[in-house]
């Protein structure tokens, strides 16, 4: 049996962007996860040890926002990566990462991208 994990509205201060001063001065940026992952034997036994951490995803998603990266792409793309390198049992990760007020030269609320993996 499969489940869903969401963690949503994670948010972090980081220099990702294309522009030079986006990576000096940084920006706001949101994270979203969906988490489809195996059940296993997580609810019959109660066994939070063998369920997928939030508290370690949560770790794992800061670590990744503070390498600095030109694109939100390669950031939902690492974070992605080593989430389910540290979670097996995870089937499939969607990961959205939004710059929050870009610097597009008029008033924006945010750019995201979701991606899959």
């Amino acid at each position: 049996m499969l489940y869903t994990i969401h963690l949503q509205d994670m948010e972090f201060r980081a220099y990702h962007g294309c522009y030079d001063l986006e990576q000096k001065v940084g920006n706001r940026f949101n994270v979203a996860l969906k988490i489809t992952t195996e059940l296993g034997v997580v609810a019959d036994e109660d066994a939070v040890e063998k369920a997928v951490n939030y508290l370690t995803v949560y770790e794992v998603v800061s670590k990744q926002m503070a390498v600095t990266q030109r694109t939100i792409e390669r950031v939902a793309q690492n974070i992605i990566g080593a989430v389910k390198a540290q979670f097996p049992q995870i089937v499939e990760i969607e990961c959205t990462v939004a710059k929050l007020a870009p610097p597009l030269g008029g008033k924006i609320g945010r750019v995201s991208v979701t991606l899959k993996g």
